[in-house]
């Protein structure tokens, strides 16, 4: 299963999920929490769906929300073959290998699909 948005609208929804909102400081456009109006980002800095180091920021969060779900999403998008029994995830090797090898975009979207079922 994969997110149908592009990259831009993935990036910006992921940050949503987040709780940042963009904001103009007179000179760019960044991306600052919601609650605190903190800086996080610029927001042409900030490309979890096509950049690897953006991307493991969000799989750090999915996984802190829920990681069983995002393990699952994660698995689906990258076509691994995951096998569940109840609680307890047996993979074949290969399907760890899959995963450990996962674009910033499949990473980028399983995050998007676990922190958007918790919304």
């Amino acid at each position: 299963m994969s997110v149908d948005m592009i990259d831009e609208k993935l990036d910006f929804a992921l940050a949503g999920l987040l709780g940042w909102v963009n904001w103009w400081d007179g000179v760019r456009l960044i991306w600052v929490d919601g609650a605190t109006k903190e800086f996080r980002r610029k927001v042409t800095d900030w490309q979890p769906s096509s950049d690897p180091a953006a991307s493991l920021e969000v799989q750090a969060k999915a996984i802190e929300v829920d990681a069983e779900r995002y393990v699952k999403n994660l698995a689906n998008s990258t076509g691994a073959n995951v096998h569940w029994d109840g609680c307890e995830g047996n993979m074949s090797p290969t399907g760890v290998a899959w995963m450990v090898s996962a674009s910033p975009r499949e990473r980028a979207e399983a995050a998007y699909m676990t922190l958007s079922s918790r919304v």
